[in-house]
């Protein structure tokens, strides 16, 4: 599963950020996640909490925002909501997004003029937004 290998990202991210703060343990950790990330919270979590075992990570406190994509047309200039496109899906397309994120773009289309030609302004990747 991806969630586990960005549970190892973020793990080795936010040891490194601390370090660089000169932190001997991290009490606090808040992230935001983007929606088309398709995340499984629950295994994210766990893997989160299982990678810090034995870090200055372990027992941390973790806060999590998902937040939304935004998607803009570059052919029509609409602007619409992942969701908004994401719920007409087959679980297998909606499954292959979530491993390829970048394959949004074979199944999803701008439901003004179907244009596969669009961009994702906001809704993507997984940052460390603040750690204590």
């Amino acid at each position: 599963m991806h969630e586990w290998a960005l549970a190892e990202a973020v793990v080795k991210s936010a040891i490194d950020m601390a370090q660089k703060k000169n932190l001997s343990q991290i009490k606090f950790l808040f992230l935001r996640v983007g929606e088309v990330q398709q995340i499984d919270m629950e295994v994210f979590n766990y893997a989160i909490k299982e990678l810090s075992k034995g870090t200055i990570l372990e027992n941390s406190e973790i806060k999590y925002e998902i937040f939304p994509a935004k998607l803009v047309c570059n052919n029509c200039g609409n602007i619409w909501s992942y969701m908004e496109s994401f719920q007409g899906l087959t679980d297998e397309e909606k499954e292959a997004i979530h491993f390829i994120p970048e394959t949004i773009h074979v199944y999803m289309k701008c439901p003004k003029c179907k244009s596969a030609d669009f961009e994702i302004k906001e809704g993507r990747g997984v940052f460390i937004e603040d750690i204590k």
